[in-house]
Parts: structure tokens; C-alpha cells; sequence
């Protein structure tokens, strides 16, 4: 590690995250790919504090490993920060992977007291399971699996999914009512365990950035009353189509407010959004589900189609 350069991560460093990302992808196989655009969006979340919750390695020009912190805009009685990060393959098991998640830890450490001193502070790491080696670094350094994930694909054609049901109407994302969107994914996710409700500069880092796709992403309205009550987000990255061949359509986002869950709005938005993904040239739809989730979400999404594929890990350390 003594022939590496450290320092904090800056804007300027999108393209060689993308090929570090790019490189641990062939080896990991999580079906993540990236281009310089898309490393950039991470890279100026608002809520990444490069400066003090940042560290990257390298060899010359080459990223050999990095690792970033997330931390949350609000917090209650718990502060959980996300620790992200990797290591090329070929600078592992060099004792790179151990000293980024102990910057990490240390790094969640200073922006949890700068941002939410009075809560408790929980650092999360969010990976699939199958990365070799993953397991055994993060449970030396005290994490311990808390929450499953699960990755589930649906191949487009195979089914025309459920109808709007009676009482609704749906329409595209528009700028008139991406506000309504928003509004709708905060308070249909004030249930979900570890969120917290996006504000408008996270919403447009995450969701309506370069990977949004309007043309598949709905808003469902009680006609009675003209209340939004459930959306639905697709994004879809340039470089996994580039890297696969597939045109993947992700559900990034699926939503319904509480009183109207289990009347088909969901059923409903996904059927919609297939049906448009077909439409617009996908090959295949895909989303994730916490596999705990409250509202009975895995269960909408197996009678949908859809099936799980590749499972994620939460680790979380209480610091």
C-alpha cells in the first residue's frame, strides 16, 4: 500500500471511477456498469461530503480502491450513513479493502457529528452477497447482516400485467407534476425501514438525472379527488445496455400511500409501466424489494412477473 497515493475523491476523478467500477464489475459480475456521467452523479450528491468523507487510492492514473459516505439529509433517534466503496481486482488482498472501511467508519463518524449529533450513529454497507471476501472484511471490522435485499427481473413480453383499476387514472411524469411524484414517494416511504424523506436536491441528484426515463415513470390519481396516491419511477443506465445488450427498464422507485395500499394501485403502475417498457424497446424490467418490507411489496411484485435473481446484503456497524 506504501506505493499509492491517498486522497479524498473530487469531481474531477468521475472517468477513473467509472473504470474502477467498470474493472471490479468483471470479476464481481452484480451487473453494475458505468460511464464517466454516471460516477459524476454520485460524485456531486448533494449529500457526499467528498472533502471529509471521501478516500481514494491510486496507482499513477489508476483508481485501485475508494470509498465515500452518504449521509442522511434528516435523522431521528437513528442516523444511519451509508459506507460505499471497492477495490480493483487487482490491488486485492493487499490490505486495501480493511484501511477503507476504517476511514470510512471514521469518516461517518465526523459528518454524523457535524449533522445529526443527537441521534444514534449506524454505518451501513449495502452489497451483493455473492462478492468474494466481502463477508469476511466487513464482519472483522464489526458490521453484522441486518436486512436483506433482492434483486428481481421480469422479461417484457411474456405478460400485459394488470389494468388501472376502477377509480384511478394514470399520467406521464411531467415538470407540472413531478412535485406530486416526490410528495407521494416521501409519505408512501415513511414506513420503510432506514428512509428518510428525499428534499428536492436529493430528488434531483438521484431520480431525475440522466438515467430518469419519463416515458416509463407514472403518478396514479384518485378521480373522485384528484389526489396523487401512488408513482412509479423507471430509470435505465446506457452503459449495462452497452455492456449486456439489454435494455433493462429499472423500477427505481414504487410507491402508494398507506390508505390505498392493497386496492391494485400498485398492481396497477407496474402493469402500466410494463405495457410502456414494451412499447419504448425494453427487453426486460427489473427492481429491488427489501425482503422484509411492510407492505407486502415482494408479494406484488412475484404476482407481477417478476423473479429474484441476486440477493443484497446489509451490514450495519453501530459506532
Amino acid at each position: 500500500m506504501h506505493d499509492l497515493t491517498w486522497r479524498p475523491l473530487t469531481r474531477e476523478d468521475a472517468q477513473a471511477s467509472a473504470d474502477l467500477l467498470n474493472a471490479m464489475e468483471t470479476v464481481d459480475g452484480i451487473g453494475e456498469n458505468y460511464t464517466a456521467e454516471d460516477t459524476l452523479q454520485e460524485l456531486i450528491d448533494p449529500y457526499a461530503d467528498l472533502e471529509r468523507a471521501s478516500l481514494a487510492a491510486f496507482d499513477g492514473d489508476v483508481m485501485a480502491g475508494y470509498m465515500k459516505i452518504r449521509f442522511k439529509p434528516s435523522a431521528e433517534e437513528v442516523h444511519r450513513v451509508f459506507l460505499d466503496g471497492g477495490v480493483h481486482p487487482a490491488y486485492r488482498r493487499r490490505g486495501i479493502g480493511g484501511a477503507l472501511v476504517d476511514a470510512g467508519v471514521a469518516a461517518a463518524e465526523v459528518v454524523h457529528a457535524l449533522h445529526h449529533p443527537d441521534s444514534k450513529l449506524v454505518v451501513d454497507v449495502n452489497r451483493p452477497d455473492r462478492i468474494a471476501g466481502l463477508a469476511e472484511l466487513v464482519r472483522s471490522r464489526g458490521f453484522v447482516p441486518v436486512r436483506y435485499f433482492q434483486r428481481m427481473e421480469h422479461s417484457l413480453g411474456t405478460s400485459d400485467g394488470s389494468a388501472i383499476p376502477d377509480g384511478f387514472r394514470v399520467e406521464p411524469w411531467s415538470e407540472r407534476n413531478d412535485e406530486d411524484f416526490r410528495a407521494v414517494r416521501n409519505e408512501a416511504y415513511r414506513d420503510y425501514w432506514g428512509a428518510v424523506p428525499m428534499p428536492a436536491d436529493l430528488w434531483r441528484n438521484k431520480i431525475t438525472n440522466q438515467t430518469f426515463r419519463p416515458e416509463v415513470s407514472f403518478l396514479l390519481r384518485e378521480e373522485a379527488t384528484g389526489a396523487a396516491v401512488g408513482m412509479l419511477v423507471t430509470m435505465w443506465w446506457e452503459a449495462d445496455t452497452e455492456a449486456t445488450g439489454v435494455r433493462d427498464a429499472h423500477f427505481m422507485v414504487i410507491g402508494t400511500l398507506r390508505e390505498y395500499r392493497r386496492r391494485g394501485v400498485a398492481g396497477g403502475l407496474m402493469g402500466h409501466a410494463l405495457r410502456a417498457a414494451v412499447d419504448q424497446g425494453y427487453d426486460r424490467a427489473s427492481l429491488n424489494v427489501d425482503s422484509a418490507d411492510p407492505s407486502g411489496a415482494y408479494g406484488v411484485f412475484e404476482k407481477a412477473g417478476f423473479t429474484p435473481t441476486t440477493r443484497f446484503v446489509r451490514w450495519a456497524l453501530e459506532a
